[in-house]
């Protein structure tokens, strides 16, 4: 009898079975095998009970049930198995599926975090049960998701009836920040400011300082994206005109001396290695890749044996591996050998559940990595090979200078700095440019050749780009490492999020959406919140919380109450068609007659942002009307019924039966990445929003078909007469 490996990606097979050899199969569940079905209330398919949780699930889809069948049949033919899915909560929760639909009565659970032969056959050696609260803090994800997910888009978001679709507890939280930022930069105001500065013949500038103190440095947070700004890099702001004519008046009328000068020499340490955060963001600002892109090729990499476990939020390195480095060094760079080894600590909340992103093997260089990868995947290696290499190295040692100069009453500083030893530089430079001052002393006189006064505005605050976004996402807790891409491409999806010259900026339903929610659930949206959700999560995982404990005392001691409030608030407002005012007398009768009762309608202008436009039109009761209202649609440049409303148009229906009703598919046709595309959905407005929400077939090759209820098996399309 053989062994058999379950893995989740089929891209590892190839290697994997070349490491283990005969007497090994090696087979591939695709990813996530189960979900929770789509049943009981609110279709959330699991029920909460006083301390409990009863859960339903079924396979993912058609494709999924395939799996299981034929991996049931392997199971048959081998003697033990031993799951191999991703070292993380999400991997752990995927084999406790596998062994719930294969019936594995004592699997064995092994754990690698890069497909080498040393790393395999190691987690062979050493196999472990499924680890439970993994699984639970998993499954309460699953469950945590679905029900802000569900109830809140159900219950909040589509009684709106503005094209929203989803909320969510991380995507909402992720959004809420990008609202919060684009509010900011909408009140922008402007203001007025001139920065003054002197030039001398001595070879270097300065800028204007009200005082002799040196200024004190904000704290600074590191960034992946650009190098790190020169330290006083700009001189102390003066408000007015008068104040700097008044400035350049003394620098050129007073003499000018040299009243201080700072010399020293300081050490920098190098960076820590990659986590999927920063590596996200470098790959974002060096090479433009988004975190979507980034993930997928770092997935390669890895599956391919060439770097470790990308999904992590520990920094620290293994001790061979540092060795190996060291070795390295000591052979190539020995000048850039450090005293001692560089330990790097993880931020408090990491799981550490396995290393950074680095190399397999140090001496695979990326130039001979280079003809065996594809382009994107050879320079996503270099950041990861330099940046793993980097920090190993010495501190870089950089000698800083600040001059101070006197004229009058105005003082005026210059920094400088100078690399004097590049260190781990070599490898990652994230200094700016060196700026090299003269060799002057204090009390030396100098002389001016000009000065003069740049005026300048201050800047609104600037819209993240998706690298900066994962960052904050990673400072703020929201979310985990697997979460930050697949959170950003469904805002993008949703609609709620588009990008502009490279940065994100909500759409109007997105920042429709984000008011409405901080009107309604206020709490939920906010990052502390969320980010102790998740604080909550990794308790659950280290086995100090139960469950399906916090699970049920989550709902009901704020999420069911906080949900019931925000129906009640909206209860009277939301989903219903805005009335014309009791005296209309700005309201203009029109032409155009009402599509329920014949009556002409009425032209009401509005200034509410639901609105697409300034204006509806409405039937006016006082007039004989039935109350009817139409609203602009720019799109199709015609007035509509609100959504829940329209009546199905005859010739999109179809004789294809909805699987959720069984009244009649609809084709509708929709724009996607600037292309006209088309899918067959249930024709029932209200259906759509409940128990067919899931009923969506798309055009394919092979006809019509959808994720959940696979391919539209009839030999033709008729449209009804």
């Amino acid at each position: 009898m053989a062994n058999l490996l379950l893995i989740e990606s089929p891209g590892k097979s190839r290697k994997l079975s070349q490491i283990l050899g005969q007497g090994w199969i090696v087979k591939a569940s695709l990813g996530h095998i189960r979900e929770l079905a789509n049943d009981g209330e609110d279709a959330l398919g699991f029920d909460l009970n006083e301390n409990q949780v009863e859960c339903r699930y079924e396979p993912r889809g058609a494709r999924a049930k395939q799996v299981l069948a034929e991996l049931r049949q392997v199971v048959k033919q081998a003697d033990r198995v031993y799951i191999a899915t991703d070292p993380d909560r999400e991997g752990e929760t995927i084999g406790w599926h596998l062994q719930q639909e294969l019936r594995l009565k004592n699997p064995q659970r092994v754990v690698y975090s890069e497909i080498t032969p040393a790393a395999v056959q190691r987690a062979i050696a050493h196999p472990r049960p499924l680890d439970q609260a993994l699984i639970g803090a998993g499954r309460a994800r699953d469950c945590l998701d679905k029900l802000v997910g569900y109830r809140g888009s159900k219950h909040l978001v589509w009684k709106l009836n503005n094209g929203a679709k989803s909320m969510g507890r991380v995507q909402s939280a992720t959004l809420h920040l990008l609202c919060q930022r684009e509010r900011e930069i909408q009140t922008f105001k402007p203001q007025d400011y001139w920065m003054v500065w002197v030039e001398y013949r001595e070879g270097f500038k300065a800028l204007y300082r009200k005082s002799l103190t040196p200024r004190k440095q904000a704290p600074t947070v590191p960034s992946e994206d650009a190098a790190e700004s020169q330290d006083g890099a700009e001189g102390d702001r003066v408000t007015t005109q008068a104040e700097a004519d008044r400035l350049v008046a003394i620098a050129r009328s007073q003499p000018h001396q040299i009243v201080k000068v700072d010399r020293k020499t300081t050490p920098q340490s190098p960076p820590p290695p990659f986590i999927t955060s920063t590596l996200q963001q470098a790959a974002g600002a060096k090479l433009h890749f988004s975190p979507d892109q980034t993930m997928k090729i770092a997935q390669s990499l890895y599956e391919a044996g060439h770097i470790t476990y990308m999904r992590t939020d520990s920094v620290m390195l293994s001790e061979q591996f540092c060795i190996a480095v060291r070795q390295y060094l000591e052979q190539e760079d020995p000048t850039n050998v450090p005293a001692r080894t560089t330990r790097h600590r993880s931020k408090q909340q990491a799981q550490e559940a396995h290393e950074a992103i680095r190399p397999t093997e140090v001496n695979q260089t990326p130039q001979l990595l280079q003809a065996r990868v594809s382009a994107d995947a050879a320079r996503l290696y270099e950041l990861i090979w330099h940046r793993a290499v980097a920090s190993q190295c010495a501190p870089v040692q950089i000698a800083k200078t600040r001059i101070v100069t006197q004229s009058g009453e105005a003082f005026w500083e210059a920094r400088g700095q100078v690399v004097t030893f590049p260190g781990y530089t070599r490898y990652w430079n994230n200094l700016s440019a060196d700026v090299q001052l003269p060799n002057l002393n204090q009390g030396q006189a100098v002389t001016l050749i000009q000065a003069g006064a740049e005026a300048k505005q201050t800047q609104p605050p600037p819209r993240y780009t998706e690298p900066k976004l994962v960052q904050l996402m990673e400072r703020q807790g929201i979310g985990r490492p697997s979460t930050y891409a697949p959170t950003i491409k469904t805002l993008k999806e949703r609609d709620y999020v588009q990008g502009v010259k490279g940065k994100l900026q909500p759409t109007p339903l997105g920042l429709e959406l984000d008011a409405f929610l901080q009107k309604v659930l206020p709490d939920l949206i906010q990052p502390e919140f969320t980010a102790q959700m998740e604080s909550s999560l990794d308790a659950i995982a280290a086995g100090k919380e139960d469950w399906q404990t916090y699970l049920t005392q989550w709902n009901r001691n704020y999420f069911a109450p906080a949900l019931a409030q925000a129906i009640q608030k909206i209860s009277s407002s939301v989903g219903r068609p805005p009335t014309p005012p009791a005296s209309p007398q700005s309201a203009k009768t029109t032409q155009k007659p009402c599509p329920k009762c014949g009556q002409s309608l009425v032209k009401v202008p509005s200034k509410s942002t639901k609105i697409r436009g300034n204006h509806f039109l409405a039937c006016d009761r006082k007039q004989g009307g039935c109350g009817a209202a139409l609203f602009w649609n720019p799109k199709l440049k015609q007035y509509e019924l609100p959504y829940s409303q329209r009546t199905p148009d005859p010739e999109a229906l179809t004789d294809f039966p909805c699987p959720g009703c069984r009244a009649l598919l609809e084709r509708y046709a929709y724009t996607k990445e600037g292309k006209t595309k088309v899918m067959l959905r249930c024709a029932i407005p209200e259906h759509r929003q409940g128990k067919c929400k899931d009923v969506a077939f798309f055009e394919g090759r092979d006809g019509f078909w959808s994720p959940k209820f696979g391919i539209l098996k009839t030999p033709a399309l008729t449209v009804v007469d």
